[in-house]
């Protein structure tokens, strides 16, 4: 039930991010009414969810992934090939940088005095990109030595890792694939996903800021930095391509959300304490419904969020505070035989309690007052996630070690599994293999502890000597967002369609097979002559019985005739 719960919060968060900065954007570039567009997109996300799927939403999304990449490729060229360069850009930050409190105000007024400005708001603190950058190297944004950036960081790997963790979303798919599929297609996904905030960030997060946009904090909290930089620099058509990539990230993730909650709903509740005997078409049926109620109830509470001051931004920083205590317990849980059970809920609630009230407390002695500003601040958000994380793997560790260890065989996990009707599809000898299994263990667990130091702690500390970029440094950091922007969408694009050319060769051999018979079935019946009318007298008798059925008169028994002997045997 504990996890089941922490499941639910991961849902209800992400899909809560989809929705706040979709409607959002959707309102700034079309200006449909905000609570409009947060219970209209639910509804793009139901229609075919609901009706195909997960097969339905494993086909989209590859789809999706391709538009989204195709809009993300176009902007990196856009802004630095075909519009600017990368040393333009470079220059345009740095004197964006240049300017000075007063230079600021004067340049974000109304009639260009500092009395007009709308550079601060109500609390006295910039709303704009204009001047020096607190708490970085020089003041700058051309480094990676910053506070509130290393702050961000640690908030985005805590919150992350609990997605991962939490996000039924992520357990559904890899089981659904095959194990050799999912190891690698998780290890790529995450490489590929990586080229999002690389390189959509170095093109249009750099010249949003490079070129002075008047976006405000609280609208680039909304996410409305993409479609301001796309609408500046193609009109219309920028919006219009900002517009399909939010669309395609939308339905693709939510309807993964949404397969998500209806899994849990249908299997861990329905199947398992209302009706362990459903069938198969009784579980999709409750999928469905489901489904359709789980959009409904996002859309309002994607309604409630805003209406209590609540951003896209403001969600994203907090999600690690309500589900990072659920990460180690379930680590522990999945690779430690001596994991206790009841240590795993006991330190994922403690860890929750303890994060909360970490980060009120936090945010009453930082902010004097406990609101949504103050709750908000990187520093006050760091606290809660790193209590909730830590606090969590300790209290666990202690449990199992000392109070309650355990001794689970691993080897009987199987038994425990009870499948819908026993029904086996796709689980062929080689899926149930072990040395395949253990061998798709070693090679991910390898790949992905490499990939992750290299990310986290080497890439951060070989970016730490260069300081301030330079203008060759810099264009280097943009050559290599590009190269890694269109290798992902190469990659994403064509290598799913490589791997899988054996089942799309034999989907299009019976398309086509099917048409051509079609064809000569139709050929056939066009040259066939058609059979003369009979008359009366070619017609065949009646049979006795049923003339006399039909002359009301009594059928007259006919006695069967005794077989001979040979024809006896």
């Amino acid at each position: 039930i504990t996890f089941l719960i922490f499941a639910f919060l991961a849902n209800i968060i992400v899909t809560s991010m989809l929705l706040l900065g979709g409607a959002a954007t959707v309102e700034a570039l079309t200006g449909v009414n905000y609570e409009l567009a947060s219970f209209l997109i639910p509804w793009g996300v139901i229609l075919y969810t609901s009706a195909g799927g997960l097969k339905a939403t494993f086909m989209a999304s590859y789809l999706h992934t391709m538009i989204i990449f195709a809009v993300l490729i176009t902007m990196i060229t856009i802004v630095y090939i075909q519009v600017y360069s990368s040393d333009q850009i470079y220059d345009f930050l740095n004197q964006t940088v240049s300017y000075s409190s007063e230079e600021c105000q004067v340049l974000f007024s109304t009639d260009g005095t500092v009395e007009s400005s709308f550079y601060y708001d109500d609390n006295n603190k910039k709303q704009y990109a204009c001047g020096a950058v607190p708490n970085n190297n020089s003041g700058s944004y051309l480094t990676m030595l910053s506070a509130d950036g290393l702050m961000f960081g640690i908030i985005n790997i805590v919150g992350n890792f609990g997605t991962v963790f939490v996000d039924q979303s992520y357990w559904q798919s890899a089981i659904a694939a095959r194990p050799e599929s999912a190891a690698k297609g998780y290890l790529l996904g995450g490489i590929c996903w990586f080229a999002i905030p690389f390189s959509l960030a170095t093109s249009l997060g750099l010249a949003s800021t490079a070129l002075m946009l008047p976006i405000s904090s609280s609208e680039a909290g909304n996410g409305l930095v993409p479609p301001a930089v796309a609408d500046h620099l193609l009109g219309e058509a920028g919006s219009a391509l900002i517009l399909i990539m939010l669309f395609m990230a939308i339905v693709s993730t939510g309807s993964a959300e949404s397969i998500a909650v209806s899994s849990l709903v249908a299997y861990d509740i329905y199947r398992e304490y209302i009706n362990p005997e459903a069938t198969g078409a009784k579980i999709l049926w409750v999928s469905r419904v489901v489904i359709v109620l789980f959009g409904i109830f996002m859309g309002l509470f994607s309604i409630a969020l805003n209406a209590m001051g609540l951003n896209l931004g403001w969600v994203y920083l907090f999600m690690g505070v309500v589900i990072g205590s659920a990460v180690i317990p379930l680590w522990n849980m999945m690779t430690w035989s001596k994991a206790s059970g009841t240590g795993a809920v006991i330190a994922a609630w403690s860890g929750l309690v303890l994060a909360l009230i970490g980060w009120l407390v936090g945010a009453k002695i930082q902010g004097e007052s406990v609101t949504v500003a103050t709750l908000g601040t990187n520093e006050v958000m760091l606290s809660g996630n790193l209590i909730a994380i830590f606090s969590s793997g300790i209290i666990h560790y202690i449990y199992s070690k000392f109070i309650d260890p355990q001794d689970y065989d691993f080897s009987t996990l199987n038994e425990n599994i009870h499948l819908v009707e026993q029904d086996l599809s796709g689980l062929g000898e080689q899926q149930q293999d072990r040395k395949v299994l253990r061998h798709a263990k070693r090679w991910i667990a390898r790949r992905g502890y490499l990939l992750t130091f290299v990310k986290i702690i080497v890439w951060p500390i070989l970016s730490i000597p260069a300081g301030v970029f330079t203008k060759p440094f810099f264009a280097f950091w943009v050559l290599l967002s590009i190269a890694w922007g269109f290798g992902a969408a190469i990659t994403i694009s064509i290598l799913p369609l490589f791997e899988s050319q054996d089942e799309i060769g034999k989907v299009c051999s019976g398309m086509l097979n099917y048409i051509l018979r079609k064809k000569v079935e139709e050929t056939y019946a066009e040259e066939e002559p058609a059979a003369p009318a009979k008359t009366l007298e070619e017609e065949e008798p009646v049979p006795q019985a049923a003339k006399a059925l039909e002359e009301d008169e009594p059928v007259k028994e006919v006695e069967p005739a005794t077989p001979s002997g040979d024809e006896a045997a």
